[in-house]
């Protein structure tokens, strides 16, 4: 461990510094509100983790997937989606309906 330290002291991983994590962070924002925005259209290209988005976010996808790492990338789409999945549930008024139908309790005949 003490020979990687060593040898690697002088390497500055600038994308995690303040400066670049905002701007990963605007470019995050930007992407996020044109699929809000263009919610309506069909999602025709593919994000990583499952994500589909609209041909008209294309642009800012380029940007966010060139600003920000790419695990950071994979990691704010997943929250995403599970978000977007949570309200989806949360949202879907058909399956809470009417009465809760309870498990019938058996009809067993007792012996004679």
């Amino acid at each position: 461990m003490e020979a990687y330290a060593s040898k690697y002291t002088d390497k500055i991983h600038t994308d995690v510094l303040s400066d670049a994590r905002q701007a990963c962070y605007k470019a995050r924002d930007a992407f996020y509100a044109c699929l809000e925005k263009e919610s309506n259209k069909k999602p025709t290209e593919i994000a990583s983790v499952g994500l589909l988005y609209p041909v008209e976010c294309k642009k800012t996808r380029q940007a966010y997937d060139d600003v920000c790492r790419r695990t950071w990338v994979k990691h704010f789409d997943r929250q995403y989606c599970a978000k977007k999945r949570v309200q989806r549930l949360l949202d879907d008024n058909e399956s809470r309906r009417g009465p809760i139908s309870l498990p019938q309790t058996s009809t067993f005949k007792p012996p004679n």
